[in-house]
């Protein structure tokens, strides 16, 4: 498999499987898209890691597979390309980059599919698309303007260049820099803490900063309303108010 999937205490592990770079040929994009739409689906998946391995992310594109592609077969392959991470991007549960090594092109656009990103301390990251003639096809130009910004997006596509886990820090690109053995450790960490949580209540503010990004404040704000106002409705709020009161915060238990 080039891709595995893995549940364990109610995170799903996503990991990519083609050594020796986890390069991202078509097989891998479905690949990706189906097990997205299978950890969306699962009950006993509450949150997801992007996982590349020990030694890489992944390094980007299969280039020699796209080589042999004219402009009708692209024309005709992009857009399942992009819903592939679409797909990872849409999963309404919590999801974390645990960044190893490369994260190069597409595999940079990937873990922008994240809400979190761990990075280990020799990752790199980057959008060298622009040295093979082309732009980023798999959502970089749009993840990446919104994640960190216009203008540090613009360097680092206009220029192609790699940038180190610090400075990939210093831009806001990851979120954590930690030692490269750790990396795994830490975002199972992180993800299992939050599968304890509410899930539709993690649900319902995930889609809303997500939504309310793409929109106007007021309309952003009735987003929020809506999905607020919803949660009345639910028994875990029930339980995390009720625990509240009785017993202080931070002690419910979420079903």
């Amino acid at each position: 498999m080039t891709v595995t999937f893995e549940v364990r205490d109610g995170v799903g592990t996503i990991q990519l499987d083609r050594p020796p770079m986890n390069a991202l040929d078509v097989a891998i994009q479905d690949r990706l898209r189906e097990l997205a739409e299978e950890a969306t689906r699962r009950e006993d998946v509450r949150a997801v890691i992007l996982y590349g391995g020990e030694k890489v992310f992944a390094a980007g594109a299969d280039i020699k597979e796209m080589q042999a592609m004219d402009h009708t077969a692209m024309v005709l392959r992009s857009k399942g390309l992009q819903d592939a991470f679409t797909a990872v991007a849409c999963i309404p549960k919590p999801v974390v980059a645990a960044v190893t090594g490369y994260a190069l092109g597409g595999g940079c656009e990937l873990a922008l599919c994240a809400d979190f990103r761990i990075a280990a301390d020799n990752a790199k990251l980057g959008q060298p698309e622009i040295l093979l003639g082309l732009i980023p096809g798999a959502g970089g130009t749009q993840r990446l303007a919104r994640l960190i910004g216009p203008s540090r997006a613009k360097d680092l596509i206009f220029t192609g260049r790699m940038v180190k886990a610090q400075e990939a820090l210093a831009l806001g690109l990851v979120d954590r820099v930690v030692p490269a053995a750790e990396v795994y450790e830490q975002a199972h960490a992180w993800a299992a803490r939050l599968a304890k949580g509410p899930a539709l209540a993690l649900r319902a503010a995930k889609e809303s900063i997500d939504a309310g990004l793409e929109t106007d404040i007021d309309t952003g704000l009735t987003i929020e309303r809506n999905w607020f106002s919803g949660l009345f409705a639910t028994e875990d709020r029930e339980r995390g108010m009720r625990s509240f009161v009785e017993e202080g915060p931070g002690k419910a238990t979420f079903r």
